[in-house]
């Protein structure tokens, strides 16, 4: 009986201990997510002009786990200042050559250090090939990329469905352009 109520002691201190031990764990966990939604929080006093830093970790990222798969990528586009979105706007309307945006200045992702464009590296030199299959595994690298991307929370352009952007990864932190505009209406 002794010996019973010994071994039920010990296994009631040990849930006790247990029970700190998750508790722990768990506050923990949240001072974590609480760390990373203040990383993803924007500052609405002034217009970015450069990517948010979590978009800039998480491309630098996707680059070294490209490469893990014997993928080499490069980033051709990050922040964009709205000037410069007006000029990719024009492409194919006002200017000569091929549309390649819907955006116009202000209705971009990239306009607020939120998107980024990526190509493959070839030999040293980008390309837009959505069927080259550099490391031979029978898949497109591009595609590969897009799921590595995807993995680490970028939505990707090749997923929409109107108007497919292939090179286009954003992450938007649960921002809709429109509520974008409207926080930075007073420095657009």
């Amino acid at each position: 009986m002794l010996l019973s109520m010994m071994f039920f002691s010990l296994l009631t201190a040990s849930g006790i201990l247990f029970a700190d031990a998750d508790t722990a764990a768990s506050e923990e966990e949240k001072d974590e997510e609480e760390e990373r939604k203040e990383e993803e929080e924007l500052d609405f006093d002034e217009l970015p002009d450069a990517l948010h830093p979590v978009v800039e970790e998480k491309a630098e990222t996707l680059i070294e786990k490209a490469a893990e798969e014997d993928i080499d990528i490069k980033i051709t586009d990050g922040f964009r200042s709205i000037k410069e979105q007006d000029g990719l706007f024009s492409k194919g309307r006002s200017l000569p050559g091929q549309i390649v945006t819907n955006a116009q200045g202000g209705e971009s992702y990239h306009n607020y250090g939120l998107a980024i464009d990526y190509a493959l590296e070839v030999d040293g030199e980008a390309t837009w090939d959505l069927d080259y299959d550099g490391n031979d595994n029978g898949e497109s690298d591009w595609f590969e990329v897009a799921d590595i991307a995807k993995d680490l929370g970028f939505e990707w352009g090749g997923d929409w469905d109107a108007f497919k952007d292939y090179p286009h990864l954003e992450m938007n932190f649960d921002y809709s352009i429109r509520e974008l505009q409207k926080e930075y209406r007073h420095l657009l």
